[in-house]
Formats: structure tokens, C-alpha cells, sequence
């Protein structure tokens, strides 16, 4: 009611429908403070739960907003004005933890005010405000560069800070290692596997967990939800399997962006000799092609060299796989 609309036909069609888009931030907070690791099964129990209690407490409200003021206007003939839920659209059955009767009793008495809810939305520059991670997305590293309008800050990841102090293994050699490691803890081998764990960023999990628990959410979700994906080396064959694996999950948004890690690492000037070898030893431990800090000027110089060529390649590469709609044996599409 008192939004700023350019256009008068968006403010008819708010008015009419009523649409709100709750969302959340800081899941992965969540997680790491109940010690629960991302793919860990409690995790995506308490996942389920956090939604199902927000699509409750949402439509309860308006519900009672409804008994107050109406309906949306276009209330009637509306799948929950046939009593149907979100969940029950999925196939889904909620837990006891709610009065799910009692509230479709009183929804059939007065409706509800709004036709749409739950949005879980991207929440990058809120989150950075308030200190969370974003929205419902796993850490994309322990240790990063945000850039903002203000300037830029070095963030890490504060939960797993508290730990490594209360392990006595926080110093500046730890902040190097983190560092050279790109942000990962996995190849550090002071730190104790329950932390490694806890600590997994988005690219060292399964993206089927990620679709999993985007699907599992689903459930209680009215509008959509911003999921990203994180795949360190795309390729169109990944891709189509996450695309299906989430269409057959039933997600309504199969992927808002994908996230990939740039083809060659940045040479980090602040850090040591000794931690770029102790990063580098990590990368091939990975099986990762990354470029590696050189020692000296002329080793820089042609590994920049190298890193342009690669770069060249893989450029050539992407021209070579592009959709060309006057292609005849081109299959990227269904047109």
C-alpha cells in the first residue's frame, strides 16, 4: 500500500494480488552454530524445518490480516482457497510441529491477504550489513574480498575464526595458509576433520545437496527461490545433469546463476615464499590446474605468459561451443 509505483499497472496488479516475498539470511550461520555440517542429515532436517515454520507463521498472519481487512481480490478460485497448501502441491506431508488443520480452518473462514509469500532472495548487500552469510547459500570461501560502493574489506569467515582461537590454532600462520588455500581448510592438516567439515565452502560440497535442500524448501516456497550453483570447471555435460536433477526435484527455478572459480589464480603479493609453495602444493593436491607463484621476475613473467595462452585457449574453446542458431548440427537446444 505504500510502495512507489512508476506505472500505474503495476500498482492495479499489487493491489489486486497483494504479492510479499519473505526471504531469509545467514542459513549457513545457522548451521555452523548449531555445529550441524551442510550435508550433514540434520542439516537438511532443520533446513525443512526453518521453512515450514515461516510458510506457517506467514500465512497465519495473513490469514488474521484477511479477517481484518478481506481477501486479495482475486482470492476466490485460488488453489488455497480450495484448501490446498504449497506443500500439498508437492506431494510433501509437514511435521506435527504445527496446527496445519486448525490454520486451513480458519483460512477457509476469512482467506488471505496476500496470493504469494515466501521468495527467498539473493540478500548480498543486507547480509554484508548485518555480518551473515547470504540468504540460504553454503560460505563460498573462509576468507574473501567484498567489494562494495564504500570500498573494499576482507571477510573471514567469523564462525570458523572462533574456533581456530578456541583451538589455540589462530596466528599468522594459519591467516597465510588460509590465504594460499584460496579460503578452503580442507588441505591444512592442523585443523581436526569435524572442523573440515563444518567448514566446507560451495564448491568442496555436492551440488546435490544443494539441489536437495533447494528442493526439500521447495515445499513451503509460494513464489520461487534464488538458487545459485557453484561448479569449479563447467562444462555443458554437468550443467545438463544439475538442470535435470533439479526439474525432476521439482524445483520451479532450476538455477539463477552458476558460480565458477576464474582459470587461473591471481598471484598473491602479500603472501610469503614459503605459503605460495605451501599453496601450490595444495592446488596439485587437488587436482587443480591453477597457475603457481614463481619465485623470481623471469618466472612471473613467463608464467603470465602461459596464463594469457591458457586463457586464449579456453576462449577459443567457449567460440567453438557456442549456439549457432544456423548451425544445422547443432544440438544445444530443442528448437
Amino acid at each position: 500500500d505504500i510502495n512507489y509505483y512508476p506505472v500505474e499497472e503495476a500498482r492495479n496488479s499489487n493491489m489486486r494480488h497483494r504479492p510479499i516475498g519473505i526471504g531469509v539470511q545467514g542459513l549457513a550461520d545457522a548451521f555452523s552454530m548449531m555445529r550441524f555440517p551442510f550435508d550433514s542429515p540434520e542439516a537438511r532436517s532443520l533446513n525443512k524445518e526453518i521453512f515450514e515454520t515461516i510458510y506457517f507463521a506467514s500465512l497465519s498472519e495473513s490469514c488474521k490480516i484477511a479477517s481484518e481487512e478481506g481477501h486479495y481480490q482475486t482470492y476466490p478460485g485460488s488453489p488455497v482457497s480450495k484448501g490446498e497448501l504449497q506443500f500439498d502441491m508437492w506431494g510433501a506431508t509437514p511435521t506435527d510441529r504445527w496446527d496445519w488443520d486448525g490454520l486451513r480452518a480458519e483460512i477457509k473462514k476469512h482467506g488471505i491477504r496476500n496470493s504469494l509469500l515466501l521468495a527467498p532472495m539473493p540478500t548480498a548487500s543486507t547480509s554484508q550489513i548485518l555480518g551473515n552469510n547470504e540468504c540460504f547459500e553454503p560460505y563460498t570461501s573462509n576468507i574473501y574480498t567484498r567489494r562494495t560502493l564504500s570500498g573494499e574489506y576482507i571477510i573471514v569467515n567469523k564462525h570458523l575464526l572462533q574456533d581456530l582461537i578456541g583451538l589455540g590454532l589462530w596466528n599468522d600462520d594459519m591467516k597465510q595458509k588460509l590465504m594460499a588455500n584460496n579460503g578452503s581448510i580442507q588441505t591444512i592438516e592442523e585443523i581436526p576433520q569435524e572442523i573440515k567439515d563444518l567448514y566446507k565452502t560451495a564448491y568442496e560440497l555436492s551440488q546435490k545437496v544443494i539441489i536437495d535442500m533447494a528442493a526439500d524448501r521447495g515445499a513451503y516456497i509460494c513464489q520461487s527461490q534464488s538458487l545459485n550453483l557453484f561448479v569449479e570447471n563447467p562444462n555443458f555435460g554437468k550443467l545438463s545433469s544439475m538442470h535435470f536433477y533439479g526439474w525432476q526435484a521439482g524445483l520451479k527455478t532450476g538455477m539463477y546463476y552458476l558460480r565458477s572459480k576464474a582459470a587461473v589464480d591471481p598471484i598473491k603479493f602479500t603472501l610469503n615464499e614459503k605459503h605460495q609453495r605451501v599453496g601450490s602444493a595444495s592446488e596439485e593436491a587437488a587436482g587443480t590446474s591453477k597457475g603457481k607463484m614463481m619465485d623470481n621476475g623471469e618466472g612471473m613473467q613467463a608464467k603470465a605468459v602461459e596464463n594469457l595462452s591458457a586463457t586464449a585457449e579456453m576462449q577459443a574453446e567457449s567460440e567453438i561451443q557456442a549456439c549457432r542458431l544456423d548451425d544445422p548440427d547443432c544440438l544445444m537446444c530443442g528448437s
